[in-house]
C-alpha cells in the first residue's frame, strides 16, 4: 500500500501526484495545484521505503514509461508529465 497524503480542497475528480521532494517542478506542480484550490493525493516516491518505491514505480510506469517527476493522472484515464500549467490548469477546469 502506498502511503498517499489528501490535500483538501475542491473535488474536481481523483487527482494522483507522483512526485520527488527534491524536485524544483514537483514543487511548482504542487503549488499550482495548492493555488487552484483543488483536492489531491501526494506521494514523494524518494521518501517510500523500497517495497513502497517499487510499487508506486509500477504506478509510475503505467503512465509514464520515462519515469520521470512530476506524473500527475487524473481520475485513472489521463496523465499530464511535468510541469505543464495550461495542461494542468483545462484537466481541473480552471
Amino acid at each position: 500500500m502506498i502511503p498517499f497524503t489528501r490535500v483538501k480542497g475542491k473535488d474536481c475528480g481523483k487527482i494522483t501526484f507522483y512526485g520527488l521532494s527534491t524536485c524544483a517542478w514537483c514543487r511548482r506542480t504542487r503549488h499550482l495545484l495548492d493555488n487552484l484550490g483543488v483536492a489531491y493525493d501526494y506521494v514523494y516516491v524518494d521518501l517510500l521505503s523500497p517495497a513502497e518505491q517499487e510499487k508506486a514505480m509500477e504506478n509510475v510506469r503505467r503512465w509514464n514509461p520515462n519515469e520521470s517527476f512530476p506524473t500527475l493522472v487524473f481520475n485513472d484515464s489521463t496523465c499530464v508529465l511535468g510541469f505543464d500549467e495550461e495542461r494542468i490548469r483545462a484537466e481541473v477546469g480552471k
